[in-house]
Formats: C-alpha cells, sequence, structure tokens
C-alpha cells in the first residue's frame, strides 16, 4: 500500500512539473544555433548562425541590452558632433543609405529589429541603420555642408587605429602577422566589446570584433573561414561622398563574408564605392602569405601587395595624387599624430625585422615613444594613443584633452588565422586606465557626455577563437 501511495505522488508530481514548464513560451526557434558565452575581459562572445533574417533576429536578442546602451552613446555622440538630431540621421538612414543595401544585408538588419522588439525594445530599422551608418555619416554631412567647420554643422571624419601587417622575412615565421588598436571616443570604445562568431547560410564562416547592433565590425579587424584577415586605418582630412553608392558598412561586411582572395577583396570594396569611412585597408591571405594596402579613396584607389614585407596605417594618406585631390591633410608636417606614428611605424619594422610574432605586434600596441619628440611621452603622436592627455586633439576630437585614443587591441598570425583565432585586449593595452569622473572633473567642458562616458579598465590579452 506505502509503495503505491509512493508511485501516484510520484507521477503526480512528474504531471504537475510537466504542466509547469509546458506552460512557460516555447524557445524561439531562430536561435536554435545561437548562443552567447559569458563575458571574458570585458568581451562578449557570440555566435550567431543561419539565414539573413535569422542571425540579425539572433543578434538583436542576445544583445538587447547593449544594443539600447550603445544606441544612447552613438546618438548622442553623433548629434553632438554634427549638430544635428536623431531624425536627421533616421532620415539619411531611409533616403540616402537604404536604397543602396542589398537584400541579404536589409534582412539581417530588419532581424535586428526583430530580435529587440521580441523584447519589448521599440527601435525600427531606420534606427538600426544609421547606427550602422555611425562612422560614414559625417562624410555624409560634410558632403552636403562642402566642407563648412563644426561650429556650423559638417564636423568631417575623425582618425582611427594604429595597424601592420608583415610578412615573408619580416616575420618570425615568414608567415603573415597582423595587428590593430581601435582609436575612437572613449564613450563609444568601452562599449566596442563583443566578439562575433558568425556562420551566415552563404559565404564565409567569420570572427571579428565590433559594437552591438552593427552587421559589420566597424574597426574592421576580423578573419574568416576562406583564410582572409581584414582590417583598416582612416585617411585623415578627407573629403569625398556618393551618396548614390553603396553604403561602406555594407561593403566592409561583404567583403569580410566573401572574399576569398585579396582580389576579391579589393574588388568588392571597390564596388559601389561612396567614399564613406574612407580608409586604407591592410589585407592578409594566410594560404598564401600575401600581404595588400588598398588605399580606397573616391577618386584615386590604390592596391600594392607583396609576399615579402610589411605595410602600417596610422591614417595617414600615401598616394601623393590623392593627397592633393581629395585631402587638406599636410603630409610634412612632423607633429601631426599621423605622421609621427607612421614614422615609429617605420622604426619598429626595421627593429623587428625577422621577429615580428603576434607577442611583438601586442608590444607594438602598447607602444609609448613619440617619434616627434624623440622620448616615452603617451599622447596623440603614439601608437597607444592618449588623447586625454594631449594639449592639442586630432581629427574630429579637435578640443585639447578630449576623453579618446586607443581603446581595444587585436592581433592574429597565420596559425591563428587557420583556427579561426586572434588575441584581444579592451582599454590601452598599455595598462593604463581611464577614470571618467577623474577626467570630467579636470575638464568639465566634455560635461555633455557624462551621461554615456565610463570607466575603461585596461585589461589583458585573451584568445578568441570561433567554436
Amino acid at each position: 500500500m506505502r509503495r503505491t501511495s509512493v508511485f501516484f505522488s510520484a507521477v503526480l508530481l512528474l504531471g504537475l512539473a510537466f504542466t509547469l514548464v509546458s506552460r512557460e513560451p516555447a524557445p524561439n526557434p531562430r536561435l536554435r544555433k545561437a548562443y552567447r558565452l559569458p563575458e571574458r575581459n570585458g568581451w562578449i562572445q557570440v555566435h550567431l548562425e543561419g539565414s539573413p533574417a535569422d542571425i540579425g533576429f539572433q543578434h538583436g536578442y542576445l544583445l538587447t541590452a547593449e544594443i539600447k546602451d550603445d544606441f544612447k552613446a552613438i546618438s548622442t555622440e553623433l548629434s553632438h558632433d554634427e549638430k544635428k538630431d536623431w531624425e536627421f540621421f533616421r532620415k539619411t538612414a531611409r533616403e540616402v543609405f537604404w536604397p543602396h543595401i542589398e537584400q541579404e544585408y536589409r534582412d539581417e538588419l530588419t532581424g535586428i529589429v526583430d530580435g529587440l522588439n521580441a523584447h519589448g525594445v521599440r527601435m525600427d530599422v531606420w534606427d538600426i541603420v544609421a547606427m550602422n551608418a555611425w562612422l560614414e555619416l559625417p562624410y555624409y554631412d560634410k558632403f552636403l555642408t562642402k566642407g563648412v567647420p563644426t561650429a556650423t554643422g559638417g564636423a568631417g571624419p575623425g582618425d582611427h587605429c594604429s595597424a601592420f601587417v608583415a610578412t615573408g622575412s619580416y616575420t618570425k615565421d615568414g608567415r603573415i602577422v597582423i595587428g590593430h588598436n581601435n582609436w575612437t571616443s572613449y564613450s563609444s570604445g568601452e562599449r566596442w566589446n563583443i566578439m562575433f562568431d558568425i556562420v551566415p547560410a552563404q559565404g564565409s564562416r567569420i570572427l571579428m570584433d565590433g559594437p552591438a547592433g552593427l552587421i559589420h565590425s566597424a574597426d574592421d579587424f576580423g578573419v574568416n573561414q576562406a583564410g582572409i584577415v581584414i582590417t583598416e586605418t582612416t585617411i585623415s582630412g578627407f573629403s569625398g561622398f556618393d551618396p548614390d553608392a553603396v553604403p561602406e558598412f555594407v561593403r566592409a561586411r561583404k567583403a569580410m563574408q566573401y572574399a576569398a582572395s585579396i582580389d576579391d577583396f579589393a574588388r568588392i570594396m571597390k564596388d559601389g564605392n561612396n567614399g564613406g569611412y574612407a580608409n586604407t585597408w591592410l589585407v592578409a591571405d594566410r594560404k598564401t602569405n600575401e600581404i595588400a594596402s588598398l588605399e580606397l579613396g573616391l577618386k584615386n584607389v590604390t592596391l600594392l601587395r607583396t609576399k615579402d614585407g610589411f605595410y602600417v596605417g596610422s591614417n595617414f594618406p600615401a598616394d601623393p595624387k590623392l593627397v592633393k585631390e581629395e585631402t587638406d591633410f599636410d603630409v610634412n608636417d612632423k607633429s601631426k599624430s599621423e605622421n609621427a606614428r607612421h614614422a615609429r611605424w617605420l622604426a619598429l619594422m626595421d627593429q623587428y625585422r625577422g621577429k615580428i610574432d603576434v607577442a611583438a605586434g601586442q608590444k607594438f600596441l602598447a607602444d609609448h615613444y613619440d617619434s616627434y619628440e624623440g622620448k616615452i611621452d603617451p599622447s596623440e603622436r603614439t601608437l597607444c594613443g592618449h588623447i586625454e592627455v594631449s594639449p592639442r586633439g586630432m581629427g574630429t576630437w579637435q578640443a585639447p584633452y578630449a576623453p579618446a585614443g586607443a581603446v581595444q587591441n587585436k592581433v592574429t598570425d597565420a596559425a591563428g588565422a587557420e583556427k579561426m583565432s586572434l588575441t584581444a585586449a579592451l582599454g590601452h593595452s598599455c595598462g593604463i586606465s581611464y577614470k571618467s569622473a577623474e577626467h570630467m572633473a579636470k575638464h568639465p567642458e566634455f560635461a555633455w557626455m557624462r551621461d554615456i562616458l565610463h570607466d575603461m579598465p585596461a585589461r589583458g590579452w585573451a584568445r578568441f577563437t570561433a567554436r
């Protein structure tokens, strides 16, 4: 009798448990192949897989909180810097960018909105497109105002990043090594902490860094399964924009996804080039150990390539014709950040010839040698940029002591690329942490950033691999 009572009690408990479980909402089938890993060294790695719409939905759903936070920072910065309200950027997204976005990426962008809406976040596709076009919107604004100074609109593009790629006799094993640190405002930069592992239905698997809500890396460091590794640095003082061409963020994502060779990469980036977010692209093919530099202006495009050498980037324009026709950059002013960092890169490449590996690349990105002053002094002239301590400022950050500079770092080599792997560090890789309250107390002119500017601790290097 007792055994019978125990048996029936167990059955009732199981039935109750089944009833409780069955009342919970069934997981959305679009999330079946997606997941988010626990935060590591400040990075959030997400795996997205499937059709463009599914990848977008997974992105919006798994990173809802981060996208909301990123939207606040981007919309605040853009509105302040370009002297426009957010509705201007939404209208530009709808009327200028959307008509030139191919269906695959329209589906992914719309999918992000669907994922956000599933969590009750009321953003629409124009918000998401404007976020994705964030770095090229100032080029459009500058195009509209014909280069009018910031005070009356059209702030113009900023200067971002230090980068290198080397191969052959310059590297320790004769194969490719590539590295990059991203320069931006600290409010944007401390949010640039997503490691995307994307398996699209078409094209190659991608491992790339980026901010939440964007379908592209935005600082464009990534590895794809076809063996291509990509990064870039912006071209300083650049003017030029074609509103009837393909957005840079679409071409950058497409190249990351579909390029299987340096020729593929150059073709995709040049096809429909709108001049937005004009960059010098550094590319490596780990299958052939060939590297390339694609200086992509709107009118002037130069592709250089080698299997024994290096290319470096620090926002300097190189082609004399591009410099003359498409920039106002002074290549002879050695005190400028871009030129001082270029000189430092050349010295490091010579000093480390035959010894460049991942560890050396990490050391380069933490470098504080000011080649203009000839001394160790972290500032806007060092590869590890610290504009917050500089009385000069640079690029969009014209104001001295602006809270901006190097915000995160990535390095990989051929062996890492074969495994779809890279090393990354958030914050200044030199180990100096940024304290927003301390900086704001000294420089109240940046009080407009108070709601979006956080501390940016320096974190150590970690390895990330597509799983």
